[in-house]
């Protein structure tokens, strides 16, 4: 097991590098950009080290790193990574320096960088958190950066509404994981005596009532829910993706959502496998709603990134479904769906960005024949099309398949009616493809340039990684594994045990 300083070392130099942009007024945009970029890149090093040093058999939680910080209150600092947390801080760590590169903000760009690089620190924190109070924490400060990367470098009409509506969904839902953290840490120290913790192993102990244990586990699902987002807490997802700018987008799409959904793995799985039982259904239901409906919504969309937020809807239901599944297929899913789901929604996000800075628009109405003059764009547009579609050979397939195969086990017959939201997906994708790339180039369309040379070269590790994993998705699984079972494990060991009221 590594001494925790690799792990501190990838929260703590973003926050470094964002304390560096917002202190040095002279910067220029240039300049700015440099430090910004320079900063996300040794982060994903420190990130890759972190992660090659990673034993999936080893302990449970590596690389840990434990503090007290206010012991009267319960308040510790205690990081650590496992198979599934090392995977999304990994996906963090790549995600980031792609979006600066790739969707650079021109206006007060050292500002900017600042806000992104504390959004990197914040969730690296989330992931690696194994204290829920230091989580919730973590959690909470994504909301700043994120709020202020929508509200002033995204739509200068809408992106305020869009970043304010993010803002008061995402802060009523926190009131309630926060109540919800009291109350299992006090029942808790109730149960065991000594001082009050949050410490996650400790807290998996806690028999809570079967009344109690369902209330708290509404109480930290609503939160991860309006993270997410998953159907019908995703109201404000279309207004503020569509808004933000194109970093922003990528950013909150790859990476943010994750946050909720790894929320509803890691903690409701862990606090309340009896409760989610209880509850399961209902969070099935939720999750096959939001197949269809983000599905056939974006058949509707004729603006892409709204098309691509409603897709993410989608996604998200998959996510869930797998997670709810709480067997090892449908969770193992689940977790590999977060990952190739950020690398998948990145690069369109990016494409689709491109496009609108060569052309104005996102209006699927306004574009026509781009296929002519940009065969490359259109190449790599169709990879990516493809991946979320889920062709076999590229990552979305093996992600959803896994998903529906494990729903399949914990449902039967039941897993035909999500799976039609991959067949829709197939049609909203494929006509949006169509509009946009077949026919005869019109207009500003007919003059549009191919992508650049730096821009093939942000999005080609996107579109290797959808191969890489498509064929060869052993390399995740097993590194995941271990830490699924050990989860899955431990939640069964606890279900037998529950105290009934």
């Amino acid at each position: 097991m590594q001494s925790g300083s690799l792990l501190v070392a990838a929260i703590v130099l973003p926050v470094v590098g964002s304390i560096v942009l917002a202190a040095w007024p002279g910067l220029d945009r240039r300049a700015a950009t440099a430090v910004g970029a320079g900063v996300a890149v040794a982060e994903l090093v420190v990130v890759a080290i972190l992660a090659i040093g990673y034993h999936p058999n080893g302990p449970v939680y590596q690389d840990t790193s434990r503090h007290a910080i206010a012991s009267s209150f319960g308040l510790t600092w205690n990081v650590g990574v496992d198979g599934i947390s090392m995977l999304l801080i990994s996906l963090t760590a790549i995600i980031v320096p792609i979006a600066i590169f790739g969707a650079p903000l021109r206006h007060r760009t050292r500002a900017a960088l600042a806000w992104m690089l504390l959004l990197e620190s914040a969730t690296v924190g989330s992931f690696a958190s194994i204290d829920v109070l230091l989580f919730f924490l973590f959690f909470e400060l994504t909301l700043v950066p994120a709020y202020f990367l929508i509200a002033q470098w995204g739509d200068r009409e809408r992106g305020p509404a869009a970043a304010m509506k993010f803002f008061v969904y995402t802060l009523v839902g926190s009131a309630f994981l926060f109540v919800g953290i009291l109350v299992i840490g006090f029942l808790h120290r109730s149960q065991f005596g000594g001082p009050l913790t949050f410490s996650l192993p400790a807290l998996t102990q806690t028999h809570l009532s079967g009344t109690t244990g369902v209330l708290l586990v509404l109480a930290f699902t609503a939160a991860f829910a309006v993270k997410s987002p998953l159907f019908p807490f995703h109201t404000w997802s279309p207004d503020a993706y569509a808004e933000a700018p194109v970093a922003g987008s990528v950013v909150l799409a790859a990476l943010l959502a994750k946050l909720g959904t790894y929320g509803i793995l890691r903690f409701d799985i862990a606090l309340f496998p009896q409760a989610l039982h209880t509850v399961g259904p209902w969070l099935f239901a939720l999750a096959i709603i939001g197949i269809l409906y983000g599905a056939l919504v974006a058949c509707g969309s004729s603006d892409l990134k709204r098309l691509l937020a409603y897709s993410s809807l989608a996604q998200v239901g998959f996510i869930v479904l797998g997670t709810v599944t709480m067997n090892k297929t449908g969770v193992s899913g689940a977790v590999l769906l977060m990952f190739n789901h950020g690398i998948i929604t990145a690069a369109l996000f990016l494409l689709v960005g491109f496009l609108g800075t060569r052309l104005g628009t996102n209006d699927v109405g306004g574009l026509r024949g781009i296929q002519g003059p940009a065969p490359v764009f259109a190449a790599l547009f169709t990879v990516a099309m493809l991946a979320s579609i889920g062709l076999p050979g590229l990552n979305g397939f093996v992600s959803e398949f896994l998903v529906l195969l494990g729903f399949f086990g914990a449902q039967g017959w039941w897993a035909v009616i999500p799976t039609l939201g991959v067949i829709v997906a197939a049609i909203y994708l494929l006509w949006a493809y169509q509009q946009v790339f077949h026919g005869r180039a019109e207009g500003p369309s007919a003059s549009v340039r191919d992508l650049t040379l730096a821009e093939r070269g942000v999005i080609a590790p996107l579109v290797a990684m959808m191969v890489l994993l498509g064929v060869y998705p052993k390399l995740v699984l097993d590194r995941i594994g271990p830490s699924v079972v050990h989860l899955l494990s431990h939640a069964h060991a606890m279900t037998s045990t529950v105290v009934h009221p």
